[in-house]
């Protein structure tokens, strides 16, 4: 790899960026392609399958076999709400490999004590989230049932167009919740993206059962193409 393409790469990476390195294996030349710039690549269906498996491989065939290198940000949960099911929800997502985060303003709930091995931020989503740089690679999970502390994280996490938002509540809680943020000016596009009531439809029971519902919908999201969650929907 020459030295301006490694240099791209880093810069991509420490952003965290998806990017793929091409290269092709009858010649040995390579290209990087950014996660913005597949859409319109010949190879887009396997560039795009590549980056949501997160897992690199050959494509093609004769002189057209190439070797994607994928190189994707390690995905996060954000949760918002020191509640049960986050206690629950945090040691089962660090199992599956997401970098999980707590924040949570009231500090009686958001204690390393109740949350052992998990970064736990006692502020208010306003203060803890841009130092979090919400990104694609981000689930975040609202527990708290507080419009104060949850509105604002899940405006925040549209507008980084995380690549899952959601919210505990019911339909009824959540209608009231849309209206709300709509007066804050977010588009029915981007409200359409809340996954509430939150999690799959498992007849989950009790707060163990809720996270891993919450759980299955966060890597659902990450893994499926956008048709395919739609249809499991």
């Amino acid at each position: 790899m020459d030295l301006a393409l490694l240099t791209t790469l880093n810069a991509e990476r420490a952003a965290r960026r998806a990017t793929v390195l091409i290269t092709h294996l009858s010649s040995g030349a390579q290209h990087l392609l950014r996660a913005s710039e597949i859409a319109t690549d010949p190879l887009a269906p396997q560039l795009e399958a590549a980056l949501r498996a997160g897992k690199s491989g050959v494509v093609g065939e004769g002189d057209g076999r190439v070797f994607l290198t994928v190189h994707v940000p390690p995905p996060r949960v954000v949760v918002i709400g020191a509640v049960h099911i986050s206690q629950a929800l945090a040691p089962m997502a660090r199992l599956a490999g997401y970098d999980v985060t707590i924040v949570d303003p009231r500090t009686a709930f958001a204690t390393a004590e109740r949350f052992p091995d998990t970064t736990v931020i006692a502020e208010w989503p306003d203060t803890a989230l841009p130092d979090l740089a919400l990104d694609p690679f981000t689930a975040l999970v609202a527990l708290t049932h507080d419009p104060k502390i949850d509105e604002p994280a899940l405006e925040a996490a549209l507008l980084a167009d995380c690549f899952y938002v959601g919210a505990l509540g019911s339909r009824r809680t959540h209608a009231k919740r849309l209206d709300r943020l709509a007066d804050r000016g977010l588009s029915p596009a981007l409200l359409g993206r809340i996954h509430a009531p939150i999690g799959l439809d498992i007849g989950a029971a009790n707060p163990p059962e809720i996270a891993v519902a919450v759980l299955g919908e966060v890597i659902a999201a990450l893994r499926k193409p956008a048709p395919a969650r739609e249809a499991a929907a």
